[in-house]
């Protein structure tokens, strides 16, 4: 198949989800619910002038984490509880599929993000000294878990307990690129510059690409079963 066609078929299954979900909202309301929450208790229990650079990084991909997976898990789950996946499996390729999921889960984040994170600054009393690299932090953190949790959600989308078997099978699989996120978030928080950072910068890129990679190798296995 040509990468034109291809190309253009991921973005029809990114535009179907994002249509589906700005027409219910479910997969960034229940994201954003969870995030919210947590922060908003956190902040009233802890005191943010009690937490060092290292904790508060630590704590904003906790929650990002978690946030995640109460919503990242429905790209696949809805298709199976709407009997569409196999109208979807009829007019697409498996690699156009698994980018269009990709690509929407990346979308789903990025839209809690920009909620979350300027929260999590304001609560925490976050005294941001490195744009550029905080940036960067949040970018490639993001890009990771939604590489790394899509070929998830397929394998666990005709499961029993999807939610809980989600999160277990998630998080080692996105414990190294949540590692290096949170070193660069400690580095951007504490007033280091990119250049503090590109050992971790080009060890997430590597782990992104490499799970990518070896996922859109394996998806088409897991979602023609």
């Amino acid at each position: 198949m040509k990468s034109s066609s291809l190309a253009a078929k991921a973005f029809a299954v990114f535009a179907k989800d994002l249509r589906s979900e700005v027409r219910t909202r479910y997969g960034v309301g229940s994201v954003a619910l969870f995030a919210v929450t947590s922060l908003v208790v956190a902040s009233f229990a802890v005191s943010p002038y009690a937490l060092e650079s290292d904790a508060q990084s630590a704590f904003l991909w906790v929650v990002l984490f978690f946030s995640s997976m109460s919503g990242l898990s429905r790209s696949f789950v809805k298709e199976e509880e709407t009997r569409t996946s196999l109208a979807l499996k009829l007019s697409a390729p498996p690699l156009a599929v698994f980018y269009g999921k990709m690509a929407f889960n990346f979308t789903l984040m990025a839209a809690v993000e920009l909620i979350v994170v300027p929260m999590f600054l304001l609560f925490m009393d976050v005294s941001l000294k490195s744009y550029g690299l905080f940036v960067v932090a949040i970018v490639l953190g993001t890009a990771y878990m939604s590489a790394a949790t899509t070929i998830v959600a397929a394998i666990i989308s005709k499961a029993n307990s999807k939610g809980t078997l989600f999160a277990v099978l998630s998080f080692p699989v996105t414990m190294p690129g949540l590692i290096m996120a949170v070193r660069m978030t400690n580095s951007a928080l504490a007033g280091l510059g990119v250049s503090s950072s590109v050992s971790e910068i080009s060890g997430i890129i590597a782990f992104t690409v490499m799970v990518t990679v070896l996922s859109s190798m394996l998806f088409g296995f897991v979602w023609n079963d």
